[in-house]
């Protein structure tokens, strides 16, 4: 009897149901106008919501960090270059609008590691992490100005080697001042032997050049440049290839070698933005770093002559402090809180990509496109190079850090930016003997 009750129940429910249904769809079919409507509200409720993510998108990109006050900066250099002609002004608002982008730019970057995982996300971070300095030296070499693209790869490696480091050593060792603070001894061993290549690939077509012992005057030295940044070339992406598969214990942190078991901890951090969203900034923020390298690089001799400053101090100190700052203050936050192998990372990694990768790469674009553009640094700024590179593997041999040896890396900074304060380009003064 319960049964029966209730399928009773049940069939009744049933009419019920389909009764309701059919009634809904008559009066459907008596106003087609409200279906319309209701497609129109769904229409407009995607469309705000596709427009309210894109505002909160850029929000978060343009408005989440106080250093993007520094943005407006960057127009206001496509103004000025529009009325006036101060190129000083030009070229200090570009260099200010810059520096937000640039920050921007590795944020992303960041962001787009989370979904493409840890070996992906190294070439990307590898690739996108000096890509300013690569747009800039892409803009100067369509403008064949050879001279700027070497000073200012050269001075991004000096000032992360020397200044950056310097200031992460100093600064935590002053934060930690009861210890020794010590980091992953055989990364910075690697990054140390690759940066003595570097140094190898650039000595030799600028002693060729000096002793005048070339085989085929003006053309051994472009070929001997040429064929020893294929080698670099390979060389780096052998290391990248080591550094992110055969030996990745190898690079593990020291001091995240005994917190393993605290992987999962509430400290992670995930991705603040999508697949999608990573991709669409990265082609835009490398847009208006473009636009804004333009203006840059085309006010650099006239702001040297405006404010009485060689063009050699601008390309190798100015250029790279400003350029960089974003990665320089990172830094020296990771050494403040005894993270010492990111500050590491940030600053003889960075060397090592553009000494290994970013030179020679302009160098094969460059033949590409046939710019004679060559490892002929001058004996003066190998010189520097080469004695750097010497000092910061002397500090780096024994894995430990203290706020002398960053003190010691910021005195060495002081002396190379003073040395090329009084130093004239012998490349200019050949130009402008050759002119009528």
């Amino acid at each position: 009897m319960v049964s029966l009750a209730g399928r009773a129940v049940l069939e009744l429910e049933n009419e019920s149901t389909v009764s309701a249904v059919n009634q809904k769809m008559l009066s459907l079919d008596d106003s087609s106008p409200r279906i319309s409507s209701f497609y129109t509200r769904l229409d407009d409720l995607s469309y705000k919501c596709i427009l309210k993510g894109a505002v909160s998108s850029i929000k978060l990109v343009f408005l989440s960090k106080k250093l993007n006050l520094l943005i407006p900066c960057g127009p206001l250099a496509v103004i000025v270059d529009l009325f006036t002609d101060h190129h000083e002004w030009i070229f200090f608002l570009s260099l200010l609008g810059i520096i937000p982008l640039a920050e921007r730019l590795g944020w992303v970057t960041e962001q787009l590691a989370f979904y493409t995982g840890p070996t992906v996300g190294g070439l990307l971070n590898a690739t996108f992490g000096n890509a300013t300095e690569l747009i800039i030296s892409m803009y100067a070499l369509n403008r064949g100005m050879i001279r700027v693209i070497q000073q200012s790869l050269l001075g991004s490696i000096l000032s992360n080697m020397l200044l950056v480091l310097g200031s992460a050593f100093l600064a935590g060792g002053i934060a930690h001042s009861h210890k020794e603070q010590v980091f992953n001894k055989g990364t910075a061993i690697m990054n140390s032997g690759l940066l003595l290549m570097a140094v190898m690939g650039l000595l030799f077509p600028a002693v060729l050049h000096f002793t005048h012992t070339e085989v085929h005057f003006g053309k051994s030295e472009l070929a001997l440049s040429r064929f020893s940044s294929c080698i670099m070339l390979v060389a780096y992406g052998a290391y990248l290839f080591f550094q992110l598969t055969s030996e990745r214990s190898l690079y593990v942190p020291i001091a995240e070698e005994d917190s393993q078991i605290d992987d999962d901890s509430d400290d992670e951090e995930g991705p603040e933005i999508s697949k999608w969203e990573s991709i669409t900034w990265l082609f835009v923020l490398t847009v208006l770093i473009t636009v804004l390298s333009e203006y840059l690089v085309n006010a650099i001799e006239g702001a040297s002559v405006a404010m009485s400053i060689p063009v050699a101090f601008i390309s190798v100190i100015m250029l790279p402090i400003v350029g960089n700052a974003a990665e320089h203050a990172g830094a020296v936050m990771f050494a403040v809180k005894d993270k010492l192998d990111i500050s590491l990372g940030v600053a003889i990694g960075s060397s090592t990509q553009i000494a290994m990768f970013g030179i020679p790469f302009c160098v094969v674009v460059g033949w590409i496109t046939g710019k004679p553009m060559n490892l002929d640094f001058q004996l003066f700024e190998t010189a520097t190079l080469f004695m750097s590179v010497l000092v910061v593997a002397f500090m780096l041999q024994d894995g430990t850090s203290n706020y002398f040896k960053g003190l010691m890396l910021l005195l060495c900074y002081l002396i190379v930016a003073a040395s090329f304060f009084v130093h004239i380009d012998p490349k200019t003064i050949e130009d402008k003997n050759e002119k009528p």
